[in-house]
């Protein structure tokens, strides 16, 4: 039978009773439901930029703090040791359109917060499925509250390709800039923070461009894996955290906060 095939059926006798089994396969993520698949922070810019696993030595910066971010991909995740490997902050996965929430969050988020890191929350945007309000409140509603106890991080806005189709979601720069900015008004009526914006240079520069700004509000998490970082988005004049490499030392993707720890502790405090 084909591979390609939907539907198998295995029928067994046991005298004169039949009994029929339907087996279906798991369809291709890309032909799910909103919300069904699990898109981590940069697995499209990976699969589009290249170098998300490339072998590399930390860039050694000088003052910066390392860090980690996590997704159901990850499972529940052994907290103390990455702690004991050096991590001091975390963003996890909450949630994803208006319909995917991360099973393994609580135990993500919380524990994190255990060990003693400073943790937040991002939200991985489909801005073709809803406005960018809805997916706000949705991912304000499902973990990306915030709080000023110093150990919570502005919840964060994953922006990057399309896993479904189109680069840019089939939205002109005018348009996307319109989406982020319903998004981050949203969100900071509902939680009294901009978000911080996940995106790559090369993705940003695309489908925003100079539409608008947010350089002024939100904190920008940049996604290159490269031993260097090269330019910034369309917007923004220095990062506030690298995602420098998909994997390494800390379950997840790597990071460096560009500062020292108390200057980390400030951003969570707002």
């Amino acid at each position: 039978m084909a591979t390609h095939t939907r539907l198998r059926t295995l029928i067994t006798r046991l005298g004169a009773v039949t009994i029929t089994l339907a087996i279906v396969p798991a369809p291709d993520a890309r032909a799910l439901p909103e919300g069904s698949a699990d898109h981590f922070a940069g697995s499209q810019i990976a699969e589009h930029e290249g170098g998300g696993r490339a072998a590399r030595s930390r860039p050694l910066l000088e003052g910066s703090v390392p860090g980690m971010d996590v997704s159901s991909h990850q499972g529940d995740v052994d907290w103390a040791r990455a702690w004991a490997d050096g991590a001091r902050f975390a963003y996890v996965k909450a949630t994803e359109g208006t319909g995917y929430r991360n099973p393994h969050f609580t135990q993500q988020y919380n524990g994190s917060y255990d060990v003693g890191m400073i943790r937040g929350a991002y939200h991985f945007a489909l801005p073709d499925r809803s406005d960018g309000a809805a997916q706000a409140d949705f991912f304000a509603s499902n973990g990306g509250g915030w709080s000023r106890d110093g150990k919570t991080l502005p919840g964060a806005l994953d922006m990057e390709y399309n896993p479904y189709g189109d680069t840019c979601y089939g939205l002109g720069q005018a348009a996307m800039g319109a989406w982020v900015r319903a998004f981050s008004d949203r969100f900071f009526a509902r939680t009294g923070r901009h978000p911080t914006i996940y995106t790559s240079t090369t993705w940003w520069n695309r489908c925003v461009g100079e539409a608008d700004r947010f350089g002024d509000t939100s904190p920008l998490w940049v996604a290159h894996y490269a031993d260097e970082l090269g330019p910034l988005p369309n917007g923004w004049a220095y990062e506030t955290i690298w995602q420098w490499r998909a994997a390494g030392l800390f379950p997840g993707d790597q990071n460096l906060f560009n500062g020292n720890d108390e200057q980390l502790l400030r951003v969570a405090l707002g």
